[in-house]
């Protein structure tokens, strides 16, 4: 039992290490043990019957960190990225229409305003949806994938890699491409403006503009951009490895 509970612990604690919500830089290092403690008191019953530890001369303990450390971490970074794609959009959203500098720095990382109700947001919706039941069930199903002490394919894990930054990416864009296209249509109405009555200061009257613009559109969109956000999480936590 001391064996099987200190194998799952190893890939437990990169993904609570990396969990949103859970893996925050204001959550205590110790509520972090505690809660990697209690995932592998869940997840150790389930996954004991299909693995055998410590009991055959074969087994090696060192490559068994190894092993297991680098498949918690796959999956904590992919589970992760979600959050980093929400911060994302929050920044170019923020960017977009000149609110980047209201209230930069309110908390550990340093996010606009527009972020941290959009991180906070997301990471409330996931946790009223069960997402850390969920992610106990995924771990569980890793063990399928990912038997005890085998290392990932370095190509597959390399080009799993990339298409998760790559879908990151894209998440937050689409995400954010309100914002960016009302900012395109207020500067190309800026400098019509301009062009058209050269005398009018035109920067005095839009800044109010696209920052109210800004705030509302933010309060009507924010549901819909949240459950675009929890859809792909969901996506990701029923099949992690893109496997059918």
């Amino acid at each position: 039992m001391l064996w099987l509970h200190a194998t799952v612990f190893l890939r437990v604690g990169p993904i609570i290490a990396l969990f949103p919500g859970f893996g925050e830089r204001s959550v205590p290092v110790r509520i972090k043990l505690v809660l990697t403690l209690a995932y592998t008191a869940i997840v150790a019953p389930a996954v004991a019957p299909g693995i055998a530890v410590g009991a055959s001369p074969e087994f090696n303990f060192g490559w068994v960190i190894v092993a297991e450390t680098a498949v918690g971490l796959m999956i904590g970074i992919g589970l992760r990225m979600f959050l980093l794609a929400l911060q994302t959009a929050g920044s170019m959203a923020a960017q977009a229409t000149s609110l980047s500098q209201i209230l930069g720095s309110a908390g550990a990382t340093p996010l606009p305003a527009m972020g941290h109700v959009l991180t906070m947001g997301g990471i409330a919706l996931a946790m009223i949806l069960h997402l850390h039941v969920h992610v106990a069930e995924m771990i569980i199903a890793t063990y399928g994938m990912f038997p005890l002490g085998e290392l990932p394919d370095a190509s597959a894990a390399s080009q799993w890699g990339i298409a998760q930054v790559g879908g990151a990416f894209s998440l937050a864009f689409s995400l954010a491409a309100p914002f960016v296209l009302i900012s395109v249509l207020y500067n190309l109405t800026l400098g019509i403006i301009n062009r058209a009555m050269p005398q009018m200061m035109v920067v005095f009257v839009g800044a109010p503009v696209i920052t109210a613009g800004g705030m509302i559109l933010l309060c009507l969109l924010a549901p819909i951009m949240l459950g675009i956000w929890v859809a792909a999480l969901q996506g990701f936590i029923f099949n992690p490895f893109g496997t059918r």
